[in-house]
C-alpha cells in the first residue's frame, strides 16, 4: 500500500517547486499518496491562520510531510508558520546537509557535512516584553533536556552516516549559562560515543573557518539561533539556498522543506529552481527508507544540472521550471 505523505505546498513559488517533486515522485512510480494539507496565504483567508491547528493535527496524523516556503512577516503581525509547526509538533530537530553539486562552480570544493540545529527553544520561544519606552528584552530559553536530545541526535546520526566528528557551536565564553550549559551537556553526551570525535567551536570563529578552510567540518551541532544563520552561510559555500535542502525531525513526525522564501517576484512564472525542493524530498524518502527511489532520484538531479543544458536563471541558464523538471524526469 501506498504511504500517504502531507503536502504544504505554501506561499509564493511554493506551489510550483512541489508540483516539480510531486511529478519527479511519480515517474519514478514511487509507492507514495499525497494529502494536499492547507498552510500559508490560503489558509489565513479560510482559517484565519497561515498554520491552522486543523493542519497540524493533520501533518502529526500522517507523520511524515513535505513542504514548501510560506511567509512571515518582519516585525508586528503573525507569527512564523514554520516556527508554529515545530512548536507544535516538537521537531526539535532541524537538518541541513551541505554537499558540493558537480556542476555548481563555486570557490569551495568537495564540501560534505551536515549542521543540527536545535529547533525548538533559544530566542525563537520569542518570550519578548517592553522593559520601559524605547527597551525591549528577548529571552534565551536553552533547558538541559532540550540540549541533551539535540546532542544525541548529532552523534546518533553521526555514527549512523559513518561520519567520523563532532563539532558543537557555542559562545559559552561569553553566555556562560546558557551557552555554559549547551556545551556542557554535548561533552557530557560525547563521552557515549568513543568512536566519534567531540570537539567545539566558537559560534564567531566558526563563521571565519567556514569561509576560509570549509572541509574540516563533518556534523555541526548548535542552538537555534546560531544553527539558523550558519546553515545559510553554509548553503552560500554551495551555491545558496536555492540548492539547500532541509528537514525537521522530531521524535514521532518529520516534516521535510526547502530552506529558501516564497520568492514573490517570480512566483507564478515558470522561473524558480526547485533543486532545495527535490533534494528535501531525497531526505524524505531516505526517511523512509526508500533508499533506491533517493538514489535515482539525486542521481537525475546531479546529472541534470552537471550537463548544463537544461538549468534555471539562477543556475546560469535559460530554461523553465517545467523545462527542468522535465530534463531530470528524462533522466528517471
Amino acid at each position: 500500500m501506498a504511504t500517504k505523505i502531507g503536502i504544504l505546498k505554501g506561499d509564493g513559488i511554493g506551489p510550483e517547486i512541489c508540483a516539480a517533486v510531486v511529478e519527479l515522485i511519480s515517474k519514478m512510480k514511487a509507492p507514495l499518496e499525497w494529502v494536499n494539507i492547507p498552510c500559508g496565504e490560503e489558509s489565513i483567508v479560510t482559517h484565519e491562520s497561515p498554520m491552522p491547528q486543523s493542519s497540524i493535527d493533520r501533518v502529526k496524523e500522517l507523520g511524515v510531510a513535505i513542504k514548501g516556503p510560506t511567509g512571515t512577516p518582519i516585525g508586528a503581525g503573525r507569527k512564523s508558520a514554520n516556527v508554529v509547526l515545530r512548536k507544535s509538533l516538537d521537531l526539535f530537530s532541524n537538518v541541513r546537509p551541505i554537499q558540493s553539486i558537480p556542476g555548481i562552480e563555486t570557490p569551495f570544493k568537495n564540501l560534505d557535512m551536515v549542521i543540527v540545529r536545535e529547533n525548538t527553544e533559544d530566542v525563537y520561544a520569542a518570550i519578548e516584553h517592553q522593559l520601559a519606552p524605547g527597551v525591549m528584552q528577548c529571552l534565551k530559553i536553552i533547558t538541559r533536556p532540550g540540549s541533551e536530545r539535540i546532542a544525541r541526535y548529532a552523534f546518533e546520526m553521526a555514527r549512523t552516516l559513518k561520519r567520523k566528528k563532532v563539532t558543537c557551536i557555542h559562545k559559552a565564553n561569553i553566555m556562560k549559562l546558557t551557552d555554559g550549559m549547551f556545551l556542557e551537556v554535548f561533552r557530557e553526551v560525547s563521552k557515549d560515543y568513543p568512536d566519534l570525535e567531540a570537539t567545539d567551536i566558537i559560534v564567531d570563529n566558526v563563521c571565519m573557518q567556514l569561509v576560509q578552510r570549509p572541509q574540516q567540518f563533518d556534523v555541526l551541532v548548535t542552538q537555534n539561533l546560531y544553527g539558523d544563520i550558519v546553515s545559510d552561510l553554509c548553503a552560500g559555500l554551495i551555491g545558496g539556498l536555492g540548492v539547500a535542502g532541509g528537514a525537521n525531525i522530531g521524535h514521532k513526525t518529520a516534516v521535510f522543506e526547502a530552506v529558501h522564501g516564497t520568492a514573490p517576484d517570480i512566483a507564478g512564472k515558470g522561473l524558480c529552481n526547485p533543486t532545495a525542493m527535490i533534494l528535501s524530498a531525497v531526505m524524505m524518502l531516505e526517511h523512509l527508507k526508500m533508499f533506491d527511489y533517493a538514489v535515482k532520484l539525486r542521481g537525475a538531479l546531479f546529472d541534470t544540472i552537471k550537463d548544463g543544458k537544461f538549468l534555471t536563471g539562477d543556475l546560469k541558464g535559460k530554461a523553465t521550471t517545467k523545462e527542468f523538471t522535465a530534463a531530470i524526469s528524462s533522466r528517471l
